[in-house]
């Protein structure tokens, strides 16, 4: 058991929030009316996700996707409004982390799906305050190949654009919405990129730079930091952790 404020203050630090610059504001986003005994994790803070941790009675959710965007709206009404009031008739909190959760080197989104999708040597590059990470397969394979195993493992089709039929092995990543650092991926010599989405102009930007580029799927790229961060409260506080799968073909 934890209060909402201490186990955020132990993320902060853990996730080294302060040192991000986030369009989001990154801790404890709605501070709940008891203390933590059971987590409930997803990835994205929707009326969805509340009510099934309302129903497993969680004291609070952890998401990667919280509330209060810069540049949104800030009243509370509509949507909004709903899922603010649904949480607080709850008494749940509400943590979240954006790009803390992105960039943290063993429970960030990056690290844990290069784990998932089974990548050699991965580390971040420095590149975009470290949300590019490059590393490599243990055997070659033909882009159509790598990205049916990519699809199998996530369990979900991506979109392949093949700029080039060059065998992959060296690879890049940014989880997400991360398309747009395409141009750095491939200055580094990889023969692949993946990241969540694709734009109109990524399509071009494959063919044109000569590699190939997988949209695997923001949220399915996204669902593994929040689970490993998840799990590590849990260890670490004796925590009742579940994490709660929201479809989302996005």
């Amino acid at each position: 058991m934890i209060e909402p404020l201490a186990l955020s203050a132990y993320c902060d630090r853990l996730l080294d929030s302060a040192a991000c610059t986030d369009y989001a504001p990154n801790g404890l986003q709605v501070e709940g009316e008891r203390p933590i005994r059971r987590l409930v994790s997803g990835v994205t803070a929707s009326l969805a996700l509340i009510a099934a941790a309302l129903e497993l009675q969680a004291d609070a959710l952890l998401v990667h996707h919280g509330w209060f965007w810069k540049g949104e709206n800030p009243c509370l009404t509509g949507l909004k409004g709903r899922r603010v009031r649904a949480l607080i008739q709850g008494g749940a909190s509400l943590i979240a982390y954006h790009l803390p959760l992105d960039t943290h080197p063993t429970l960030g989104n990056n690290a844990a799906l290069a784990s998932q999708l089974g990548i050699l040597d991965a580390q971040a590059t420095g590149i975009g305050n470290g949300v590019l990470w490059t590393g490599r397969l243990g055997t070659p394979m033909a882009p159509a190949d790598w990205a049916a195993a990519v699809g199998a493992r996530l369990g979900r089709s991506g979109t392949l654009v093949v700029g080039s039929d060059r065998p992959v092995q060296h690879l890049a990543w940014c989880t997400g919405g991360g398309q747009g650092y395409i141009e750095a991926a491939a200055a580094l010599g990889v023969e692949a990129f993946l990241s969540g989405e694709i734009s109109e102009q990524t399509t071009h930007a494959a063919r044109e730079l000569g590699i190939a580029y997988l949209a695997a799927g923001h949220h399915a790229t996204e669902r593994y930091g929040v689970q490993a961060l998840g799990d590590h409260l849990a260890r670490h506080f004796a925590l009742d952790h579940r994490y709660v799968e929201i479809d989302n073909p996005a």
